[in-house]
């Protein structure tokens, strides 16, 4: 017990040490786990741990990620995708394996290896990147889905992977422990292992089509059945049941157990259940999928490595190249283009975690000997490390370059109105339609190209350009404009033109959009005395429909709104006052205290307020 808790300790301590540090200087959470598994890697070496069994357990996080992935897409939606399954996904995998083959026959490697090896770094990370680009709201995206189109493919493409090795032993290494091939494959029981390959393929669709018929109509009654206790505890332990039985059922039949969550996910996609099943897996998830990436980071030879670091570094960056060309390629021919292609390609060039089973399968096969496995161990564990770093140079590097490549030369503004307006997207769009109905001339100013050519169609006047360059606002005339409305999106452009409106022109009016209340501190502190926080009016109507919900009418609802809205409004400037910009407000005592005192001068008020309003009402 004191081993485990020791080990426990030693692996939650490394990850909220090393994840925050690692999100900090915005290499994220998954290069975070990695680097957290090699610090505890000789801990863990002194503790006689089992690194590769550990890992094991840890890949069901990889499991629960393609369940809740699954509850998201609807099988109308799968459909949908079935071109990208089939043209990126499969031409992704045969281009590379070929790719590779012909690179491990110029290395003077038998074909059989050359293709067993071919066929293992084919596959990608979905562990790591549905984690990253989860992270960065980029599943969704063009990019994003193909990349996932993929991912999805391969993972069925395991199942005749997993067929033909067997199939590329080499005459001189048999004998070196082929009769533990299904042990080393799948780490258990297959009860299809000495079927024949018709029956065997059978009963691999019939358990399938089993999971399909458990997700139609077996979960619901269950779920049903467990609401009737009233017990929160048991609907996670129901959750945890089907996710668990279902990669069983996989496992016994040699499925993918991720294969068959994702397909248990779909099914299950349009259930009233769906949210809760998602939010009693996504804990567990979490956990095992940042244990995995530890014990990723812990497998690691080092002193393996540190002998053969040079060729390790070399056939780590051919795969990579290799990969990236290939993925190019095919997402060119497909129709990717700039950023959605240069993210497909950076997505996917690192081989996967199911790389580690097929290498000690391939060797259980005599496909190639333990040495060759072990450089290519170390040689997936790198491509792995560097996938972080591949999104880095997207981030900051590539999707930074396109956008600037697509800029264009600023409008030339040939008019000089009283109202400037800096951003024409939701928020500045509608204050435009506002002013120009009430018979005032505006000049608005957006960056956005594609949304200029949108609201130019319906006949609204929009100068491209970047609002924060004085140049541009010098010809909109804002020496002569009397308002300045900042309605732009990103905090930093709203700081700039704040800072740079009120510092130069003292006389003009500027109307600003705050993100939450401490940019309203900010705005503030800047000089800006005109500041609208973008969600605070659409929280104030939803805080009115809960009056009425709760038995107001809309008179009395109305009323109590107006009554807090006065009290924090009342209240903010005095709080502002307080703010200062070279600390965190959370950090500013002043501050704190006097927002503590605020409360207690005005709860009483406005419930007292509140009390009156509901008894005029009555």
């Amino acid at each position: 017990m004191t081993g485990f808790l020791i080990l426990a300790f030693l692996i939650l301590v490394a990850g909220v040490v090393a994840v925050p540090l690692a999100s900090r200087f915005g290499l994220g959470s998954v290069l975070g786990y990695l680097l957290a598994g090699m610090a505890i890697s000789p801990l863990l070496g002194a503790l006689r741990v089992d690194v590769e069994a550990l890992q094991v357990f840890a890949e069901f996080g990889v499991v629960m990620m393609l369940f809740i992935i699954g509850l998201e897409i609807e099988p109308k939606r799968l459909w949908d995708m079935r071109g990208k399954l089939l043209g990126l996904g499969g031409g992704q995998v045969l281009l590379t394996t070929a790719l590779i083959f012909g690179i491990g026959l110029l290395a003077d490697n038998p074909w059989q290896t050359s293709l067993a090896i071919g066929m293992v770094l084919a596959l990608s990370s979905t562990a790591i990147i549905v984690q990253t680009l989860t992270e960065k709201n980029l599943l969704r995206s063009e990019g994003g889905e193909a990349s996932f189109s993929v991912l999805l493919v391969q993972d069925i493409a395991v199942i005749p992977i997993l067929a033909l090795i067997p199939l590329l032993a080499l005459p001189e290494l048999v004998g070196g422990g082929a009769g533990h091939a299904a042990e080393g494959a799948h780490g258990g029981l297959d009860l299809t292992e000495h079927m024949s390959g018709w029956l065997a393929a059978i009963v691999r669709i019939a358990a399938v089509a089993a999971v399909v018929a458990i997700g139609i109509y077996a979960i619901r009654p269950l779920f049903r059945y467990i609401a009737a206790a009233n017990l929160r505890e048991l609907f996670t332990a129901a959750a945890l049941v089907v996710v668990i039985g279902i990669a069983l059922l996989m496992s016994l039949v040699g499925l993918s157990p991720a294969l068959g969550a994702f397909i248990a996910g779909v099914v299950l996609a349009t259930s009233e259940y769906r949210h809760e099943l998602e939010s009693d897996i996504n804990p567990f998830k979490g956990l095992l999928l940042g244990l995995f990436f530890i014990t990723v980071g812990a497998g690691i030879d080092f002193a393996l490595a540190a002998e053969v670091w040079q060729d390790v570094v070399f056939w780590a960056a051919v795969t990579i190249a290799a990969k990236f060309a290939v993925l190019l390629a095919v997402g060119w021919f497909y129709g990717l283009r700039r950023q959605a292609l240069w993210l497909f390609a950076l997505s996917l060039p690192q081989a996967g975690e199911f790389a580690f089973v097929l290498i000690s399968f391939a060797v259980a096969n005599a496909v190639f000997e333990q040495q060759m496995a072990d450089l290519l161990l170390l040689i997936v564990a790198l491509t792995m490390l560097a996938t972080p770093l591949l999104f880095i140079l997207y981030d900051k590097v590539i999707a930074r370059a396109l956008c600037e490549g697509e800029a264009r030369e600023a409008d030339v503004i040939e008019e000089e109105n009283p109202v400037i307006i800096a951003g024409r997207g939701r928020v500045g769009g509608i204050v435009d339609r506002m002013l120009q109905a009430a018979g005032h001339s505006t000049t608005v100013i957006d960056y956005d190209s594609k949304q200029l050519e949108i609201v130019r169609k319906f006949g609204f006047r929009t100068y491209f350009g970047d609002a924060t360059r004085p140049d541009l606002l010098a010809s909109a005339g804002i020496h002569k404009a009397k308002l300045l409305v900042v309605a732009l999106d990103e905090r930093e452009q709203i700081d700039r033109l704040v800072q740079y409106a009120v510092k130069h022109y003292p006389d003009l009016h500027v109307t600003a959009r705050a993100i939450d209340r401490n940019h309203v501190y900010e705005l503030w502190a800047y000089g800006c005395r005109d500041v609208i926080r973008e969600t605070y009016d659409s929280a104030l109507r939803m805080g009115r429909s809960a009056f009425e919900a709760l038995g107001m009418d809309r008179q009395q609802a109305q009323a109590a709104t107006d009554a807090f809205e006065e009290m924090d409004r009342r209240s903010m400037p005095q709080v502002a006052s307080l703010y200062r910009l070279d600390i965190p407000y959370h950090e500013n005592e002043p501050l704190m205290e006097k927002v503590k005192e605020l409360r207690s001068e005005w709860d009483p008020i406005l419930r007292e307020q509140m009390e009156y309003i509901l008894k005029r009402g009555r």
